[in-house]
């Protein structure tokens, strides 16, 4: 090969590279999808404002995942999270779920979190469904002229442009109107964002709070996207294009639902979701009013109100769901997903066996043993497989703080997230063998320092070798329900 094709081949195969990364992409081609994976939160509870899973088959009847409690938790902004969104990549390498910034729990008012709120998401990565990143905060709102708050995300991918538009409500005055308004960014990986802009704006001082949008697949109905938006009613609209013209379609005060204007059955927080293959969809509205939780109304052709149906062969589980979203997963995903969170783990505390009024328990992410420990969840772990050996080896997963575990650190004790490192999962890796002081109680030895044990000392956990009758009666303890 002439030194001038092989300069040309090299500058052909660079375009052809630059091209991959900056031309839209269209969305792969998914395997088919068998189950469905909703993310929610359940209220104003000490813990319901989190990041909670349930899981369905039939796109009806939802099992409560995780035991009920949450798989995520915020240590961010206000550490409470609402209104949670799943984002799946075109490719279905990775995934995100963003959320509204916001604990009322922790005793905001209604009035300060909508004026003076955060106006931030909160956002965590995954590449697989399980395993999560550690939190972050993106601004979305700060550069909007007198911001109050960013509620209720929800994220697209747009092939027009190969990137996700990321769209929120924000309160604030414009042209003396102050109200929520649905405002928008685009972004490749939700941290960067472009400058915000008007979304969907009301007429008057209607305020829209809640939208979702939904591709559909043949444009069935007449249109590639539709939207569902609570203000006042719950209005449902359809484009061609995410940025484009959107058509009014119509609203559901005929079968007596509304966002408040209309009356009747007060809903928000409306959920698309499609029923895995075939075209019907499902649109779920959080009964917030009456505190019912979340009712599915069904539609075979989105391009009239007038083809919806209420239904009553549906169940949402033990817990009530509160403003989220729902994905479509594959086989692959949905096992993954049941692997880690759909078996039931027990809840367990870790007894002292020499001062047995004492229970292992986490305290400002410090861990010590106490007696009559509250809250009780601070003394609750679930023993899982160990994290990097799970032949044999237990971690110690909190409940009040799921996806943080207990991990030795400079042969101390922390309760930590899992960072996903080598390192972090030996740290929290440990053998479960008889007792050191009485063969009926149990020890723990690191699985990476196996000269070690888990122990306490002044109270304290620690990591020690194990060389007298104190030590051995200090690294010995129960599993109790």
């Amino acid at each position: 090969m002439s030194r001038a094709v092989s300069k040309a081949t090299a500058v052909f195969a660079v375009i052809v590279s630059l091209l991959s990364v900056w031309l839209p992409m269209p969305a792969a081609a998914a395997d088919p999808f068998t189950g469905y994976l909703m993310a929610h939160f359940t209220g104003e509870s000490a813990t319901g404002e989190q990041i909670y899973l349930a899981h369905s088959k039939d796109g009806l009847r939802w099992n409560d995942l995780n035991n009920g409690s949450p798989v995520l938790v915020s240590t961010v902004g206000t550490r409470g999270v609402r209104d949670p969104a799943i984002v799946r990549s075109p490719a279905g390498d990775r995934y995100w779920i963003i959320a509204t910034d916001l604990r009322i729990a922790g005793g905001t008012s209604w009035s300060d979190a909508a004026e003076r709120g955060s106006k931030s998401l909160v956002v965590w990565e995954s590449r697989d469904l399980v395993n999560w990143s550690a939190p972050w905060l993106v601004n979305v709102a700060g550069a909007i002229s007198g911001a109050g708050n960013a509620w209720a995300p929800e994220a697209i991918y747009n092939p027009a442009t190969g990137d996700y538009v990321l769209y929120w409500a924000t309160n604030t005055v414009v042209n003396g109107a102050y109200k929520h308004r649905i405002y928008y960014s685009r972004t490749r990986d939700f941290r960067s964002v472009t400058t915000p802009q008007v979304f969907i704006e009301r007429s008057g001082r209607q305020g829209i709070i809640d939208t979702q949008i939904v591709e559909v697949p043949g444009s069935v109905g007449g249109y590639r996207y539709y939207r569902a938006s609570a203000d006042g009613h719950i209005t449902i609209e359809g484009a061609n294009s995410i940025l484009g013209s959107w058509t009014n379609i119509g609203n559901l005060s005929h079968m007596g639902i509304s966002n408040g204007t209309g009356g009747g059955n007060v809903v928000e927080g409306p959920m698309w979701a499609q029923f895995n293959g075939r075209n019907e969809w499902n649109l779920w509205l959080d009964q917030f009013a009456t505190g019912r939780g979340y009712m599915p109304i069904t539609s075979a052709n989105l391009g009239s109100t007038g083809n919806f149906r209420t239904r009553s062969d549906y169940s949402t589980g033990t817990s009530r769901k509160r403003h989220g979203s729902i994905l479509n997963i594959t086989a692959a995903e949905e096992s993954r997903v049941l692997a880690r969170w759909g078996n039931s783990v027990p809840v367990n505390r870790i007894q002292s066996y020499n001062v047995q009024d004492r229970y292992v328990r986490h305290v400002n992410m410090d861990v010590r043993i106490d007696a009559n420990v509250s809250p009780a969840q601070d003394a609750q772990f679930r023993l899982v497989p160990g994290l990097a050996n799970n032949s044999g080896y237990v971690s110690f997963e909190s409940v009040n703080y799921p996806g943080h575990f207990l991990r030795h650190y400079g042969y101390d004790f922390v309760l930590a997230p899992d960072d996903g490192s080598t390192v972090f999962r030996a740290d929290a890796t440990f053998r479960r063998v008889a007792g050191l002081a009485d063969s009926s109680w149990t020890s723990f030895q690191s699985y990476n320092f196996p000269d070690r044990y888990i122990r306490h000392q002044n109270y304290l956990l620690r990591l020690d070798p194990i060389t007298d009758a104190t030590g051995r009666g200090d690294a010995t303890f129960r599993v109790t329900n």
